[in-house]
This record gives structure tokens, C-alpha cells and sequence, in this order.
């Protein structure tokens, strides 16, 4: 049951993450409360691998 718990508490987390990120810093706008968590996440983002629009590429 614990385990359960847990794991449902840790995807809430990364959801919250996911909607925090897709409503301020991914537009370019500072998180209201903590500026210093848009800029982390942005970082973050920048740090991983994207992949080209396969119609830029042409």
C-alpha cells in the first residue's frame, strides 16, 4: 500500500512539474513566487537532446 503511495504522489509531483513549466517558463515568463525555478527548469530543458521538425530539415 505504501509503495502505491508513493508511486501516486510522485507522479503528481512530475504532472505539477509538467503544468508549472508549460505555463510560465516555456512561454518565457518567471515563474511568480520562485523566479529561480524557471530559470532551473530552463536550464534543464536546454541540457537535453530535441529533434529537428522533419520539414526543416528539407
Amino acid at each position: 500500500m505504501l509503495a502505491i503511495v508513493l508511486m501516486m504522489t510522485l507522479g503528481v509531483l512530475v504532472a505539477g512539474a509538467v503544468a508549472v513549466y508549460v505555463a510560465y517558463p516555456h512561454r518565457g515568463e518567471d515563474i511568480p513566487m520562485v523566479p529561480q525555478l524557471g530559470d532551473a527548469m530552463r536550464k534543464g530543458v536546454d541540457a537535453l537532446p530535441t529533434l529537428e521538425d522533419s520539414e526543416s530539415r528539407v
